[in-house]
């Protein structure tokens, strides 16, 4: 068995679940928070990669969730006990809850039977929200990660999935951070131990096939 026939053996449409991590347009959009992930994302062609799968995905039948980080306009249940989530409550732009800030940044595309999954708290869209059991509803055992950050959003996610019982794929081209050159390096050092790395292409073609 070769490596794409692995690969597609786990990226059954039926057991599979296609998740975008912050693709937000207060995070990768043109007024983002963060200009520099922002820039790195669309730069890069992350962005452009994570709308491709999702528009393969929904093509192919393969779930998709998108997962948003809030705020709360007067922050209550935010976290407080890190330098980053310090740092973000005084940012320029606030993700706060029904703006424009938190929805899904173009070019990827919502389709009515994507689920939208919103924190208020953490690094993980898997720490304490809906979306493990919303996962296991779904029927989901493998689990497609995409989106940013490379610095923390992503590696948190992917390895809160593994730590709950999830095979996970990462495309490496369909995920940014900063510098752009960290990217590859959490790739290779910690994501590639205990994920699939794979390109977009060769998911595509999986789910094209």
């Amino acid at each position: 068995m070769t490596g794409n026939d692995r690969l597609a053996g786990r990226l059954d449409p039926a057991t599979t679940v296609l998740l975008t991590v912050e693709c937000q347009r207060g995070v990768v959009g043109e007024e983002s928070a963060l200009p520099e992930l922002a820039a790195a994302a669309r730069s890069s062609g992350a962005l452009d990669r994570v709308a491709s799968l999702v528009d393969a995905a929904h093509a192919a039948g393969v779930q998709v969730v998108h997962a948003v980080a809030e705020r709360r306009p007067d922050g209550r249940g935010a976290n407080t006990n890190a330098r980053l989530f310090r740092a973000a409550g005084r940012l320029p732009v606030q993700q706060l809850t029904g703006t424009r800030a938190v929805e899904v940044a173009g070019p990827i595309t919502v389709a009515a039977e994507d689920l939208v999954v919103r924190r208020l708290h953490g690094l993980s869209p898997m720490a304490g929200t809906d979306l493990d059991p919303l996962l296991r509803n779904l029927g989901c055992r493998t689990l497609v990660v995409t989106g940013v950050s490379a610095n923390v959003a992503i590696p948190n996610t992917v390895f809160d999935a593994v730590n709950l019982g999830y095979t996970v794929v990462v495309p490496s081209d369909a995920i940014a951070g900063v510098p752009a050159d960290y990217t590859p390096q959490v790739l290779r050092h910690s994501l590639a131990l205990v994920a699939t790395v794979a390109t977009t292409e060769e998911v595509l073609g999986c789910w094209k096939a």
